[in-house]
């Protein structure tokens, strides 16, 4: 759901007190473009700009209530849409160091200000003297002569109005500003608990026998995290550079069954369970849901996407499941057989087995592993050449900015101007791990895209990545995948960088949820392409150009597990949908829930120990609900709008133009439906993905 107050605010009622100079989260930021001073902001800084942006945002909507002129789209929804620019930049900072940096004090000043962030979204959604301004322009529309994107904004405005609770009683508005609250917090808890679960698990290794099977890259992330933290050998834990290539060549099986079951039990029992939080949360998103006259969650927020029913999600995902599943158990009877054949004695192939025996297939069948092929990917040669890919396909120039401050001390700062000069955006990279990092990989922005009144505000963009650190003997090295991950939150940020727009609302990525994905999930695509790899995968020591034998290696293990993953990745969404569809929260746990909803497509033997739900943040605290199965979405997108590159050149200034004008510039200014026939001239099907994946 998008918010109703973002983008540029208009001028400030009151004159700037002297908080405001002295607090470097209001005001303006004396650093060109408006970069945050994050040399400067504290702790501290946070609550007290959060009450002065609320205060603010809260006399900027008075004032349009009390407006004695009749409601117009000038003096309402323009003047709404560019409401509450202070607190919409502290909370833009706020919340994403929340997630990229934490610690203690930000978690307990997230928890102190989401009531008091609800209660001001209840005062602007629930205010009926506003919402009667709003009704009055929307019911005048017909005789406004918009333009379209000034259309698209009434539409929107009108629309979150009556999402958010403006057409309830007042009984029932009390209600939902209750559930709003406690949802809020509930999510901060469970994000909170999935945090904290990562990081007390380790697994620390003194004897130099229990790494059997782990090649020197592996061990050397081993040997710098116990150097980090103090210790002797090697410590692994549960972040992503550290937890995946331990699984994937661990020769201790024991080892690799306490690494599996630490991962996925995380949040699941214990300190920081979150079986019940998960529970509350679908009762809590069911109950708004049906206050707002829709039967289940998902009805509610499908209403919003490309796919705009449950039904027809449903439908999509068993058109993908139905020939994938097949494939994926043939894929797993393939590895299990092989892993027989080296000696394998159990009579079915376990979950902390497959990622084990399927990279020692990969390597039987295709001779390739990422040992062979982290060298030629050393981190800064692929930050030149995924920064360099934007430049060839659209003109842009990246200049570092070491005197721009990032928010801690490993983000690189990057000034971003279009082939002509003109500034689009800041550039924030921050590719480490760290204990007050999430997992996983994002873009997000701390400001976004947007005119008002001739002025224009450029964006400042953030990709966060997981990345392995140097080691004391060698560089950052990605592999293959990661390098793909890459790729994939570079498209988001090019999504943000290149937008164009009046109304931050409808700029950059603020799109549908299920059309999100195609601008990132494109440029994986370009991870696979020789022409593209030979300009820049060397290896770190000598220099050599990757072998073309170990790029075609690449390309024909392109589709290895293609079956697998897809069920992997539809699993995801029918539990994401079976949570959100439900008609009432079941007794059942939420374990219990989940492996009956998985049951029918498990490829390999569900385990009693583990529970997937209690950490997954993409729908309980990520914005995914009832949306998962957008991944699956784009990629149909993305492999139809890829043929195009494929057809022309994979670096045809022609359709990368086209893909900016009509996709990458546009947000949501009109229907994603409309913008995506207007690039690709037909609607996107399914048949596409399955034949790329080689699963038809």
């Amino acid at each position: 759901m998008k918010k109703v107050l973002l983008a540029a605010g208009i001028a400030s009622i009151a004159a700037l007190s002297s908080c405001k100079m002295e607090n470097p989260l209001l005001g303006e930021s004396p650093l060109q473009y408006g970069a945050p001073q994050f040399d400067k902001i504290k702790n501290e800084h946070y609550l007290p700009a959060f009450e002065q942006g609320i205060k603010e945002a809260k006399a900027e909507i008075d004032a349009i209530v009390a407006n004695p002129e009749p409601p117009t789209f000038e003096n309402t929804i323009e003047a709404l849409e560019y409401s509450g620019k202070t607190l919409s930049n502290v909370e833009n900072i706020f919340f994403n160091i929340l997630e990229a940096d934490t610690n203690e004090t930000l978690q307990d000043i997230a928890e102190e200000i989401s009531p008091k962030l609800t209660e001001y979204s209840m005062y602007v959604s629930l205010n009926e003297k506003l919402f009667e301004r709003v009704k009055a322009v929307w019911d005048s529309r017909e005789s406004l002569s918009l333009e379209r994107d000034q259309e698209r904004l009434l539409e929107n405005t009108y629309k979150e109005f009556t999402r958010g609770g403006a057409n309830l009683s007042a009984e029932d508005k009390v209600t939902f500003s209750r559930l709003s609250e406690e949802l809020s917090l509930l999510s901060l808890s469970f994000s909170k608990n999935v945090l904290a679960a990562t990081n007390a698990f380790e697994l620390e290794i003194t004897d130099e026998a229990q790494l059997e099977g782990l090649p020197d890259f592996v061990r050397a992330v081993g040997e710098q995290a116990a150097r980090d933290k103090g210790k002797e050998g090697w410590v692994f834990d549960l972040s992503y550079p550290s937890y995946s290539p331990f699984m994937k060549y661990s020769a201790r099986r024991e080892l690799r069954v306490k690494m599996y079951l630490a991962y996925n039990s995380r949040a699941f029992g214990g300190e920081f369970d979150n079986s019940q939080i998960v529970k509350d949360i679908v009762e809590h998103r069911l109950q708004i849901a049906r206050l707002l006259g829709y039967p289940d969650y998902a009805a509610y927020a499908l209403d919003e996407h490309m796919v705009k029913s449950e039904e027809k999600v449903n439908a999509f995902i068993e058109e993908l499941l139905e020939p994938s599943l097949p494939a994926g158990r043939k894929e797993v009877d393939e590895i299990y057989e092989f892993a027989r054949e080296q000696g394998f004695t159990d009579k079915s192939l376990m979950p902390w087995d497959f990622s084990y025996w399927s990279e020692k297939y990969k390597t039987a069948f295709f001779n390739l592993d990422d040992a062979a092929l982290k060298p030629y990917f050393k981190l800064e040669d692929c930050i030149e050449a995924v920064l360099g890919l934007a430049t060839k396909l659209y003109g842009l120039q990246f200049t570092p900015r070491p005197d721009i401050p990032g928010y801690h001390k490993d983000v690189k700062v990057f000034d971003v101007c279009d082939a002509d000069g003109r500034h689009l955006a800041l550039f924030y990279a921050d590719f480490f791990p760290r204990p007050s990092k999430r997992g996983g990989a994002w873009m997000t922005e701390f400001r976004g895209q947007s005119i008002r009144g001739g002025v224009e505000e450029r964006p400042l963009i953030s990709i966060v990545t997981n990345f392995s650190k140097p080691s004391s003997d060698a560089p950052s090295l990605l592999t293959h995948d990661e390098l793909t991950t890459f790729l994939h939150e570079f498209g988001h940020s090019l999504h943000g960088m290149m937008a164009e727009g009046r109304y931050g609302s409808m700029t950059g990525t603020s799109v549908a949820r299920d059309f999100v994905e195609l601008p990132s999930q494109i440029m994986e695509n370009w991870a696979f392409e020789p022409e593209y790899l030979e300009t820049f995968a060397k290896h770190y020591k000598t220099g050599e150009v990757i072998p073309r034998s170990l790029i075609d290696k690449i390309v024909a293990s392109k589709n290895f597990l293609a079956g697998y993953y897809q069920v992997r990745q539809l699993d995801f969404a029918r539990l994401d949908m079976a949570w959100h569809t439900l008609k009432a929260v079941p007794e059942e746990s939420a374990a219990a829930f989940e492996k009956a909803v998985l049951r029918p497509s498990a490829l390999m033997p569900q385990i009693p120990e583990t529970c997937i739900s209690t950490s997954f943040s993409h729908i309980f605290s990520g914005g995914y609900s009832a949306g998962y199965y957008s991944y699956k979405w784009a990629e149909v997108l993305e492999a139809d709008a890829f043929s195009l590159f494929k057809e022309k050149g994979i670096f045809n200034t022609e359709v990368s133009g086209a893909f900016r004008k009509e996709i990458l510039s546009r947000g949501s200014s009109e229907d994603e439906a409309v913008l995506y026939r207007n690039f690709r001239g037909h609607d996107p099907e399914p048949e596409a993905l399955l034949v790329k994946l080689g699963i038809k």
